[in-house]
């Protein structure tokens, strides 16, 4: 694996948490018996792809002082992700999300939040990002009410006073904002209209803009934002908004065994990608065609993470060498 060196690194924020999956096909989590105890959490996956990739990265996040909270942090220091700022809470425990497939194809969850959520604005604060070149902010669980919520917005004013390359991937699931998704709806856009490149699935494109098909979801980003964007669409590809453009990347045929951590691959190789490029100007001056590679590349990492069954298992199989 080759390693960027003599470069800024990246920092991603937001959640680290325990994944339990239920093995039991087709049972609830009331019926279920067998659980797979998995690492987890969207900024936790891309640091970990971006570290696999040979990249300079590190995590801020908050895990309870617990032997979850130590597994998170074992397992991030395993890929080679910078650890200083993932802090251990004594009053709460590691975050776990419980997760079934029930037989009607329906996803059977819960959230017990626990230590995720109280990462604050004084912890961040005290983060230095003078050697950052892009901080990537991962997870609609910042958007829920707690201390992390205005960390994360600390976090962002930060780095635009100080001319940081920001990303951004709001990562939206249901049934953590079922009742109130016009909060994460509001919040998703401040970081839409302040980042430099943000990822967002098909479904989320037309959540966040509120228009019926993807055509008009398209306009509105090109229109209220002035980001790069990518909009992944399965196996239909990846659509890229650039320079006030367009275009459609595609997807890199493979048969999938786990998608989980796919999108997570997908931000984690772009943003090492950019990172290569070393200056933020560079970063946001670069063409069309330069974007349209970097893509490509992050389709590909998206693909080989779907060979495998979990993600971490699938970024220990994750190399730069599949950009060649």
């Amino acid at each position: 694996m080759q390693t960027q060196t003599n470069m800024k690194k990246i920092l991603c924020i937001g959640e680290a948490l325990i994944d339990m999956i239920c093995t039991d096909k087709g049972k609830s989590l009331a019926s279920g018996q067998n659980f797979l105890k998995k690492p987890g959490g969207a900024p936790t996956n891309v640091a970990a792809a971006i570290a696999a990739l040979g990249g300079e990265v590190e995590l801020a996040a908050k895990v309870g002082n617990d032997p979850f909270g130590q597994q998170l942090i074992d397992v991030m220091s395993e890929f080679g992700v910078g650890t200083q700022w993932m802090l251990m809470d004594n009053d709460h425990f590691t975050t776990f999300a419980f997760v079934s497939l029930m037989q009607n194809g329906e996803r059977d969850f819960v959230f017990n939040r626990g230590a995720d959520g109280q990462l604050t604005k004084l912890e961040v604060e005290n983060i230095p990002i003078d050697n950052c070149s892009i901080i990537h902010f991962g997870s609609a669980t910042a958007f829920l009410p707690g201390p992390l919520q205005a960390a994360y917005e600390t976090l962002l004013q930060k780095a635009l006073q100080q001319n940081i390359f920001i990303s951004f991937d709001p990562n939206y699931r249901h049934l953590l904002f079922k009742y109130n998704k016009q909060s994460f709806i509001d919040q998703s856009w401040k970081f839409l209209q302040s980042c430099h490149f943000f990822k967002v699935s098909d479904e989320e494109a037309l959540l966040i803009t509120g228009k019926a098909t993807l055509e008009d979801a398209v306009s509105s980003l090109l229109e209220k934002t002035k980001s790069v964007f990518a909009i992944t669409l399965g196996k239909d590809g990846t659509l890229l908004g650039a320079n006030n453009t367009t275009t459609i990347i595609e997807s890199i045929p493979v048969k999938p065994i786990d998608t989980t951590g796919a999108g997570d691959a997908f931000v984690g190789a772009v943003l090492y990608q950019l990172n290569a490029i070393g200056d933020v100007p560079g970063i946001r001056g670069l063409p069309l065609g330069k974007w349209k590679q970097i893509v490509s590349n992050a389709n590909k990492a998206g693909a080989r993470t779907c060979e495998y069954l979990g993600a971490m298992e699938a970024f220990k199989h994750l190399n730069n060498d599949i950009f060649k």
